[in-house]
Parts: structure tokens; sequence; C-alpha cells
């Protein structure tokens, strides 16, 4: 079968799914909030109003302006502030796994195409990684260094790159015994082309299915942080930042708390559909059982 049309296969059987639609809709309309948060927000997320304060849903404040989401405590529009943490979420979430996907990738492939002392010492800096507490290096480094969006992409980042070396070494000990690595060791390709030209490719499957997962855990790491006061400074919207400023407003003004915390859960919820379906879509088993079922 020709490789255009295995492609075009796994896409059909992507956009088949309706998780997958569903979490593509979801994130497009997020990435544009993170794009354009100030076309999208009605209003300056950090512009205070104190005589609006604690305006409910869908109603106007004094000056006539509706609050679709309401205000908060110091009035300030929660749409607006949602539409902008969109950003910074996008932001972390995106970044923090290109580091760390950046730095996985690099040590699992050397891992596991040299083998040996450096396959040996790779592992267990992994297993040492997983061993330490993340919160206390959260603590540590935003302690040190200052809470801001490079620390806490820092943090996230270096803390989660173990998981893409464990899954690229795993794949790269696979694919480097297949015949086509044979054949290009014979004809004298050098180790760099090998892995560029042969193994990346043949572990990118699972890659991209890891860094999916990977954006999801990152925000709600972020979100985490921030509600701990680790994460961005307070002049910087963020979901987190929102739902630690509402808790104490649970009881009597809820739309504090429930629109952040919405826009976290359906954001999440749609990048694990997303990689579900990425998941089923990639998987070389799964497409030939549809394939011979479909014949």
């Amino acid at each position: 079968m020709p490789e255009w049309w295995a492609r075009h296969r796994r896409t059909r059987t992507f956009l088949a799914a309706p998780s997958a639609r569903f979490g593509l809709v979801v994130l497009v309309g997020v990435l544009l909030c993170a794009l354009l948060p100030g076309r999208l927000a009605p209003a300056d997320p950090n512009a205070q109003q104190l005589l609006a304060r604690f305006t409910p849903p869908a109603t106007r404040t004094g000056d006539g302006t509706l609050a679709a989401l309401g205000t908060d405590q110091l009035g300030r529009d929660i749409l607006s502030r949602v539409i902008h943490g969109a950003r910074t979420s996008v932001l972390i979430g995106m970044s923090a796994v290109l580091l760390a996907g950046t730095v996985g990738t690099s040590l699992g492939l050397t891992a596991g195409i040299r083998g040996g002392m450096s396959d040996h010492l790779i592992m267990r800096l992994a297993d040492m990684q997983f061993a330490f507490p993340f919160i206390l290096l959260a603590i540590t480094v935003i302690g040190v260094l200052g809470p801001s969006i490079r620390n806490i992409i820092l943090v996230v980042g270096l803390s989660n790159w173990a998981t893409y070396a464990r899954v690229v070494r795993a794949e790269t000990l696979a694919v480097r015994e297949r015949t086509y690595v044979d054949a290009a060791r014979s004809l004298g390709l050098s180790r760099p082309r090998i892995l560029w030209r042969h193994i990346l490719p043949n572990v990118s499957a699972s890659l991209i299915v890891v860094a999916t997962f990977g954006v999801a855990g990152a925000i709600l790491t972020e979100a985490g942080l921030s509600f701990l006061g680790l994460g961005v400074p307070l002049a910087i919207p963020s979901w987190g930042g929102m739902l630690a400023e509402g808790r104490q407003f649970v009881d009597t003004r809820y739309w504090l708390a429930l629109f952040p915390g919405a826009a976290l859960f359906v954001t999440v919820m749609a990048i694990n559909l997303l990689g579900d379906a990425l998941r089923d879509a990639l998987d070389p088993y799964l497409v030939a059982r549809r394939a011979v079922g479909q014949l």
C-alpha cells in the first residue's frame, strides 16, 4: 500500500473519533484565546473597578458594561482574565513539553543507540529524577530564583525529561535491530545520520502521544503551582491563580472559582481525548487490524 495512502488512512481514523473532533474544536478555541487575547477579551484583565466588585455573571456593572462571567473581588472582568489565562497555560504547557522532549529525546536516543555505560548512566539519572519529589524541586528553584514564567517552564520541563528518555530509549532499542538499520550501517552511514533518518522517524509516533499528554500534565502542574503561590506572578492572569483567589469566596461568590476551573477542566480533558485518538491512529497494530476488517 502506498505510503501517502497509509498516512491518509491514519488521518481518517483520527478524525473519525468523536473525541478527536471535540478535542480539536476546544483546542482551536484555546489557541485563539492564547494568540489573540487582546482582541477577544472585552476588557483589560488587570483593570480594577472597586464599585463593580462581585458583579454576578450576565449582569451589567454601574457603567453599563456587561460582565458575562462576572467580576472578582477587585472588580476585574473574569471573562477577560480567563481568556488571558489561556495564553499563560498554553505558553507554559507547550514550552515545558518542548524542553522536556528535547532533553529526554536526546538522552533516550543516546542511551538506546550507544548502550553500555552511557545507557546505564542516563537511566540511573532518570531513576533519580523519578525518585526526587517534584514539589520539593519546585519550592527550591522558585524560592531561589523567584516566581516567573521562565522559572516555571524550567521546573516543569526539567522534571519531566525522564519520561521521554525512557520511552525513546525503549523504542530505539527495538528499532536499532531492524534490517534497514543494519543496511544503513553496512553502507557506511554515520551514527548521527542513522539516528536522524532511520530511528527518530520511527519513534516519533510514541513521542507525539507522550508529548500530547505531557502538555495536559504541564498545564495542570502550572495551575497547581500557581494555586499554591509558587507559579507565575499575581500580575499575570492564570487559571491556577484565579482558583487560589476565588477559593475563599466559593460559598458566596461561586463564579470566581467556577469559570477558571471549568476552563482548566475542559482544556485538559480535550488534550487527553486528543491524545487517546492520536494513540489509536498512530498504533500500527490497531491500524492494521482496522485495515484487515475493511477488506
